[in-house]
C-alpha cells in the first residue's frame, strides 16, 4: 500500500514514531499542505491508495483525481473538510479518531476558565519584572480574584468530554447544569438536565463541548446572550464556528460577558480582522487543547488500527458507512 500524510506536522513535530504506520506500506509524509482547496493535494496523494490528514482537504475534485484512492484517514475526530459524502458514493471509507483527547479537552477547558479567574499568567509575569520586590504591600492583584465555589456552570454538550470537565467541576463544588439533545444515564451522574434557556439564565459559566451541527452553529448569538446572566464568562474549546464571533465580541465590550475563553475561533489560524482578536477580556489560545503528546500518541495509535483494520478487510470507526 501507497500511504500518504498531508499534513503531519502537527500531530508529530518530531516527539512521536512514524514507525507503526511505515510497518504498513511506502509512507510520504509532508509535514504541510494546503488548508485551502488547492490541485497540490490531489498531486500529493498521487496513485496512492491510502491517505492521511488532519486539516487538508478531501474534495469531490481531488477524489476524481486519486483514481487509486481507497481509504482516506483522519488524524483526528472531525472529519467535515472532506467531502465523505462523494467518497461514499465512490466507495472509500473515511475513518477518524473518535476519542482520543477526553481528558485533556476537559482538563484546558478548565484551565482556560482558572486563568480568568485568578490571571495566573499575568502576575507570574509582573513578579519576574520585579513589581513584587518593590511592593509596598506584601501582595497585590491587578484584576478581579473570582471563587468558583458555589456557583454555577452550565456545558452545551454532555457527551465524553462534557463528562469529563463536569467532573471536574463537580471536584471544585461548582453545581453543574448540562444541556444536550441525548440524555444519558452517565451524564445524569455528573450533571442535572435542563432546557436551554435554564441553562443560559442561570450560569455562571458556559462551557460549549457540543459537535458543530446546523442545529449548534452560531449558537452564541445576541439572542441567546441576551438571555444569560449579566457577566457570565463563556469557554469553547470546541469549535469556533458555535459563537457568533462580532456578537460575543460586542457582549464582551460592553460587560454583559465578563470574560471568554476560547481555543478556537470560526476560521483558523485566527485572522487579523477576526472581531474577537484585540478584545481585552477574551482570552484565545491557538487550538491546543488536545495537543498533549499523550493525546496525540492515541491518535497516531488509533490511526494505525484504523489503516490495519481497513488493510485486514474489517475497516473501523467509518464515519461514512455504505448503505447495502
Amino acid at each position: 500500500m501507497k500511504i500518504v500524510v498531508l499534513d503531519g506536522y502537527t500531530e508529530n513535530p518530531g516527539d512521536l514514531s512514524w514507525g507503526e504506520l511505515e510497518m504498513l506500506g511506502n509512507v510520504t509524509i509532508y509535514d504541510r499542505t494546503s488548508y485551502e482547496e488547492n490541485p497540490i493535494i490531489a498531486e500529493r496523494i498521487g496513485d496512492a491508495e491510502i491517505v492521511i490528514t488532519n486539516k487538508t482537504p478531501i474534495s469531490r475534485y481531488t477524489i476524481d483525481n486519486c483514481p487509486n484512492l481507497k481509504l482516506i484517514a483522519f488524524l483526528a475526530t472531525g472529519y467535515n473538510v472532506a467531502d465523505y459524502e462523494y467518497a461514499r458514493e465512490k466507495g472509500i471509507p473515511v475513518v477518524n479518531v473518535p476519542t482520543y483527547g477526553t481528558q485533556i479537552v476537559g482538563q484546558y477547558a478548565v484551565g482556560l476558565l482558572l486563568e480568568i479567574c485568578s490571571h495566573y499568567g499575568h502576575h507570574a509575569q509582573t513578579v519576574k519584572a520585579g513589581r513584587w520586590e518593590n511592593n509596598p504591600d506584601w501582595c497585590y492583584w491587578d484584576y478581579p480574584m473570582i471563587e468558583l465555589y458555589g456557583k454555577t456552570a452550565g456545558i452545551i454538550g454532555l457527551g465524553r468530554i462534557g463528562q469529563a470537565t463536569a467532573k471536574i467541576l463537580n471536584g471544585m463544588d461548582m453545581k453543574v447544569l448540562a444541556y444536550d439533545a441525548f440524555e444519558s444515564e452517565a451524564g445524569r451522574e455528573v450533571a442535572e438536565y435542563v432546557t436551554i434557556d435554564t441553562l443560559f439564565a442561570n450560569s455562571d459559566v458556559i462551557f460549549l463541548h457540543c459537535p458543530l451541527f446546523p442545529s449548534t452553529e452560531g449558537i452564541i448569538n445576541k439572542e441567546n446572550i441576551a438571555k444569560m446572566k449579566d457577566g457570565v464568562i463563556i469557554i469553547n474549546n470546541s469549535r469556533g464556528q458555535l459563537v457568533v464571533e462580532k456578537d460575543l465580541a460586542e457582549a464582551l465590550i460592553s460587560g454583559k460577558v465578563y470574560a471568554a475563553g476560547l481555543d478556537v475561533v470560526s476560521t483558523e489560524p485566527i485572522k487579523e480582522d477576526n472581531p474577537l482578536l484585540h478584545v481585552e477580556n477574551c482570552l484565545i489560545t491557538p487550538h491546543i487543547s488536545w495537543a498533549a503528546q499523550a493525546s496525540r500518541q492515541r491518535i497516531m495509535d488509533i490511526t494505525v488500527a484504523n489503516i490495519k483494520a481497513f488493510i485486514e478487510g474489517n475497516p473501523i470507526n467509518v464515519v461514512n458507512p455504505f448503505v447495502s
